[in-house]
C-alpha cells in the first residue's frame, strides 16, 4: 500500500514539475528538495515495514552505530584543530 502510495507520489512530482515548465513558472531548488525527501521518506517507511523484526533492529543498531562514530570523529578532529590553533601564534 505504502509503495504504490510512493509511486503515485512520485508520478505527481514529475506531472507537477513538468506543467510548471510547460506554464514558464520557475520551478525552486526547494520545491524538488522538498519533493524528493517525502517521496524518499515514503518508500522508507515501505521498506522498513515490509523487513521481519531482527533484520529491522540490526539495520537500526547499525545506522546508530554509525551515527555514534560520526559524532566520535567530529569530536576528536575538533580537539585536534583546537590543539593545532593555540600552537599556532
Amino acid at each position: 500500500m505504502l509503495t504504490a502510495a510512493a509511486i503515485l507520489l512520485s508520478f505527481g512530482l514529475i506531472v507537477w514539475l513538468s506543467v510548471r515548465g510547460f506554464r514558464g513558472q520557475p520551478v525552486k531548488a526547494h520545491h524538488i528538495t522538498y519533493g524528493l525527501a517525502v517521496i524518499t521518506a515514503v518508500y522508507t517507511v515501505a521498506f522498513f515495514l515490509s523487513m521481519d523484526m531482527p533484520q529491522l533492529f540490526k539495520i537500526i543498531f547499525s545506522i546508530l552505530a554509525g551515527i555514534g562514530l560520526i559524532f566520535l570523529a567530529a569530536a576528536m578532529q575538533r580537539r585536534r584543530d583546537e590543539q593545532n590553533d593555540k600552537r599556532q601564534p
